[in-house]
Parts: C-alpha cells; sequence; structure tokens
C-alpha cells in the first residue's frame, strides 16, 4: 500500500511541482527545464526530483543552482497546495536521458545517411556497368 501511496504523491509532486517552476519561480537562471521522473522515499519525507536542461553546460549549472535555491520557495508552496501530514524535502538532481536521447537519434541519423549515400554509390556503378554492357 504504501508503494502505490509514493508513487501517487510522486506523480503529484512532479504536476505541481512543474507548474510552479513554470509559473511561480522568477529566477531569470532558471531556463528551459524538463521533470523527467519524481521518487519519493518510502516514508513520503524525501523527494528526488529529477530534472533535465536543454542548453549548453553553463545554462545548465546555472539552472540548476537557481533550482537550488529556490527550494525552499517550491517546497512552501507545495505544501499550500497538497495535502499530506509532512511535507517532503526536496532534493533536485540533474537527469541527461533526454540529451542521450538526441545524441542517439543523431547518430542513427547519421549513419542512415552513410547506408543512402553507400546505396546510391552501388546503383551508380551498377547503372554504368550495365550501360557498358549495352554498347558492346
Amino acid at each position: 500500500m504504501s508503494n502505490n501511496r509514493s508513487r501517487r504523491l510522486a506523480e503529484l509532486l512532479k504536476e505541481e511541482i512543474s507548474e510552479i517552476i513554470l509559473r511561480e519561480v522568477k529566477d531569470p537562471r532558471i531556463g528551459f527545464v524538463s521533470l523527467t521522473d519524481v521518487e519519493v522515499s518510502g516514508d513520503l519525507r524525501h523527494a528526488k526530483v529529477f530534472v533535465s536542461v536543454i542548453g549548453s553546460d553553463r545554462e545548465r549549472q546555472d539552472t540548476m543552482a537557481g533550482l537550488e535555491q529556490a527550494t525552499g520557495f517550491i517546497r512552501k508552496l507545495v505544501g499550500e497546495r497538497i495535502t499530506v501530514y509532512h511535507t517532503p524535502e526536496i532534493i533536485f538532481r540533474y537527469d541527461d536521458s533526454i540529451e542521450h536521447g538526441i545524441h542517439i537519434t543523431q547518430l542513427i541519423k547519421e549513419v542512415r545517411a552513410e547506408d543512402k549515400k553507400k546505396n546510391n554509390q552501388k546503383a551508380e556503378g551498377a547503372d554504368s556497368k550495365n550501360a557498358g554492357d549495352q554498347t558492346q
């Protein structure tokens, strides 16, 4: 039962924290942030919030610093919006899974382009050979 409860609380926290970051936090350091996952401890007192940041390394560092500084404010607003006995302590962690996915997609595109180029070269070679056979 507690597993189901922590999962429901994690989903609720993900929605509320996303909304708070989008609408309430005014820190200019916080750029384009995407919440990828929230893990809540079994006693519902700690929540790890995994975030992905699109941008350069500097923007990522600035965004993480801004989120760390806004943690108390975010926790206060979460406590006002959801009904739990103890508002979980929020810990932000960087998640590079989206960047990894973008990198994998880019590699696949490159491989497909190379395959297409090789196939075109083979087809051109076969066409020129067939044309040479017909002229003889």
